[in-house]
């Protein structure tokens, strides 16, 4: 089941489990417990709030943001086999959104109330960001389909790598390489080319245990994450929290629609339900998360929610455009080198580029030819400064 378009069901025809397809039948029927099953299923709309740009927006989707960059296309960033040439654009992500720079959203704290109040039983996300476990919902209780920042290892011998290693290095701006091969590290986020995680497969078929299903902020457009509203059961009611509506939920006699901004709809239904106090304070638990170096800009009350997801965007643009373009010189300049070495006799040297040599890192591993300063972009080649005439208007 994708998003595909579909006609809703017609209002003349009753629901089989509800008392009505209402935010107050719905709600009516958590608070008679009746629903104490809930399978949660999330995507990058419950993150957007927090700062983080979703992937598929047209004008403000991450992808949208790199397709004007010079990457052979958007997606190249998470695709496993432009990693092993070239890692930097995905480190420069990376250094951008990993985990402790933005706080939960209050929909995070939602899906932490249903694991307070016992009625969680699973949560299927689609997001890598980690903003559940902020808000303190357990591992136990998460499938995270596109796996996550939450663990790391190497791409060639798969040994797990420390989390305090990879955040130092994140934090350094440096590639970090196994401590057994030598060999690219990266997160176990799920990258195109790579399987799924084995846990998506183990808990696939929960969802047709579940007596409430809950769909909050995802397009429903990949598979096999999108198939999951339809395996519940046909009289299991479903509610979809969303802009839009997707994935043909709408279609079943129990199928409710509350559409608009995520965080808006989990405070109707928290209110609905007499919980919204609870919420509130369940959410402000997470301010402290957010670190000193983020909070100034959370607090500016002089720019807009799209004001501050505008700055942050091209920000992020911007330091994934200087890799880009940065390490395009570096490569030509390695490329130059050994071709340099190889009329000279150094047969050997052609296969440098891709066993000894590295060219998206200096000797010591370091990303600082990304993330230069002012100045010293200033003082690179002519060919690197005028690269940035590569990006292009677009949102």
């Amino acid at each position: 089941m994708g998003n595909e378009e579909s006609t809703p069901i017609d209002e003349s025809v009753p629901p089989q489990t509800l008392t009505s397809r209402t935010l107050e039948g719905l709600a009516e029927y958590i608070k008679s417990g009746k629903a104490s099953r809930i399978v949660v299923m999330t995507g990058a709309g419950i993150s957007t709030s927090a700062g983080i740009p979703d992937f598929r927006s047209p004008e403000t989707g991450l992808y949208a943001n790199l397709a004007r960059l010079n990457l052979p296309y958007a997606e190249a960033v998470f695709d496993i086999s432009f990693f092993r040439e070239n890692p930097e654009p995905f480190y420069t992500l990376a250094h951008e959104l990993y985990p402790g720079k933005y706080r939960p959203t209050i929909t995070h704290s939602f899906i932490r109330l249903l694991h307070d109040k016992g009625l969680l039983l699973t949560l299927f996300t689609q997001n890598i960001d980690c903003l559940e476990r902020e808000a303190g919902v357990p591992d136990d209780k998460i499938v995270e389909a596109h796996g996550s920042f939450a663990r790391q290892s190497c791409i060639e011998c798969k040994q797990p790598y420390p989390e305090d290693d990879i955040k130092r290095h994140i934090a350094a701006k440096e590639i970090p390489r196994c401590h057994h091969c030598k060999g690219l590290v990266k997160p176990e986020i799920v990258f195109f080319g790579e399987q799924l995680p084995q846990a998506f497969f183990e808990n696939r078929t929960l969802p047709m245990h579940s007596d409430l299903c809950i769909v909050m902020g995802t397009s429903l457009t990949v598979q096999p994450f999108a198939s999951l509203p339809g395996a519940t059961r046909e009289r299991t009611p479903r509610v979809l929290i969303n802009k839009e509506r997707v994935g043909g939920l709408g279609n079943s006699a129990d199928d409710v629609l509350l559409l608009g901004d995520c965080d808006d709809g989990v405070k109707r239904l928290a209110e609905a339900c007499g919980w919204l106090e609870e919420l509130e304070k369940l959410w402000a638990e997470t301010a402290h998360l957010l670190r000193d170096e983020v909070q100034p800009a959370r607090h500016e009350t002089a720019k807009s929610k799209d004001e501050a997801l505008e700055d942050e965007i091209d920000k992020l643009t911007k330091e994934v455009d200087e890799t880009l373009n940065l390490s395009k010189w570096h490569e030509e300049k390695v490329r130059s080198e050994i071709m340099t070495r190889s009329a000279n006799g150094a047969d050997a040297a052609s296969d440098g580029l891709h066993s000894g040599s590295r060219p998206h890192e200096d000797e010591k591993g370091n990303l600082g030819h990304v993330f230069v300063s002012g100045a010293s972009r200033d003082a690179q080649p002519s060919s690197t400064k005028s690269a940035s005439d590569h990006k292009e208007d677009g949102g």
